[in-house]
C-alpha cells in the first residue's frame, strides 16, 4: 500500500493560556465531565487558543466549542458501558482530539488511541495531552491502515471522517471480535445508513443503527452510526482499498469559508482526500 512522505513535523510552542477566549461553561457540562469538569474546562481553553492558532479549530466556532465540539463528542461515552475493566478505543482522524480527548476526559477508565496521519496535528495533540496530564492517552502519527497489524480495540471512533463505507474500509480491520465502529454523524446520518448497509453487509458489519445519544442533556442529541462486527473481519478483502486521510474532512468542515489552508499542506503538493 503506498504511503506519503511523512510531513515535517511543525515544532509546537508550549502553550500559555492567559486571557481565556473560551465560551463560558454552561451548566449541562457539570453533568457531563463531574468532578473532571475543571481539566474539560482546560481543554476548552487549549482549543480557543492553539487549537484555532494551529488551525484545527476554525475561528468561527469559538464561540460553540462547548455545544458543538466538546459536549457534543463527550456524550457518546454513553454507548461505551462501565465494565470496571479499562476498555481500549481507537480515535481515528483525532485532529483536534474530539472526540478521542473529549472521551479521555470524560472516562478515565478508557484506554485512548488517538490516530493521526499528519505530525503537525499529533505534535499538537501531544502537547495537549502533556498539558492536561492524561495517563490514559496515546498519540499515533499514522493512516488507520497502517496500524491494522499493530493495534486493536473493541471501540474505533470517528467524526466527520468520510462516508461511512470508507471510513469502515479504513477502520473495520482495527476492531476485536464483536467490536463497534461509532461514526459520529449529522442530520443524514440514517439516510447515509440506508444507503450503506448493504456495503457495509459485504465488509463484514452484522449489524447496523444510528443512535441518538445525549438527547436529555443537549439542545441537540448527537448522532452516531454504529457498525457492528461479528468476528474480526477477513484483512484480504481490505487490501486494495485507497489509504486514508482520516481527519481532513473535518478540518475542511470546520475552516471557513473563503479561507485558505496554511502550513506545509499549503505547497500544492497532491494529497489523496476522502
Amino acid at each position: 500500500m503506498n504511503h506519503e512522505a511523512p510531513e515535517p513535523i511543525e515544532r509546537v510552542e508550549p502553550m500559555e493560556l492567559g486571557e481565556p477566549g473560551a465560551p463560558a461553561v454552561p451548566a449541562v457540562a457539570a453533568h457531563v465531565f463531574g468532578e473532571r469538569l475543571a481539566l474539560a474546562e482546560h481543554f476548552v481553553a487549549i482549543l480557543a487558543d492553539t487549537g484555532i492558532s494551529h488551525g484545527l479549530i476554525g475561528p468561527r466556532e469559538a464561540p460553540r466549542l462547548w455545544d458543538r465540539h466538546v459536549l457534543n463528542c463527550a456524550v457518546v461515552e454513553e454507548l461505551i458501558p462501565r465494565t470496571g475493566d479499562v476498555q481500549r478505543v481507537i480515535d481515528v482522524g483525532s485532529g483536534a482530539g474530539l472526540p478521542g480527548l473529549a472521551l479521555a476526559i470524560a472516562r478515565p477508565d478508557l484506554e485512548l488511541h488517538l490516530v493521526e496521519p499528519l505530525a503537525r496535528r499529533t505534535a499538537w495533540l501531544s502537547e495537549t495531552v502533556q498539558q492536561l496530564e492524561l495517563p490514559n492517552v496515546t498519540v499515533h502519527t499514522a493512516r488507520a491502515e497502517a496500524l491494522w497489524d499493530r493495534l486493536a480495540a473493541p471501540w474505533v471512533t470517528a467524526r466527520a471522517v468520510s462516508k461511512i463505507v470508507q471510513l469502515a474500509e479504513w477502520t473495520l480491520p482495527l476492531l476485536t471480535d464483536g467490536g463497534s465502529l461509532l461514526a459520529l454523524k449529522g442530520s443524514r446520518a440514517q439516510s447515509e445508513l440506508d444507503e450503506s448497509r448493504a456495503a457495509l453487509v459485504r465488509l463484514g458489519v452484522v449489524e447496523s443503527e444510528v443512535q441518538p445519544v445525549g438527547g436529555d442533556l443537549l439542545d441537540e442529541p448527537t448522532l452516531v452510526l454504529r457498525a457492528t462486527i461479528g468476528a474480526a473481519v477477513d484483512r484480504r478483502r481490505f487490501g486494495s482499498k485507497q489509504p486514508s486521510s482520516a481527519g481532513s474532512a473535518r478540518r475542511r468542515a470546520d475552516r471557513p469559508r473563503g479561507s485558505r489552508r496554511s502550513g506545509p499542506a499549503a505547497s500544492g503538493r497532491r494529497r489523496h482526500q476522502p
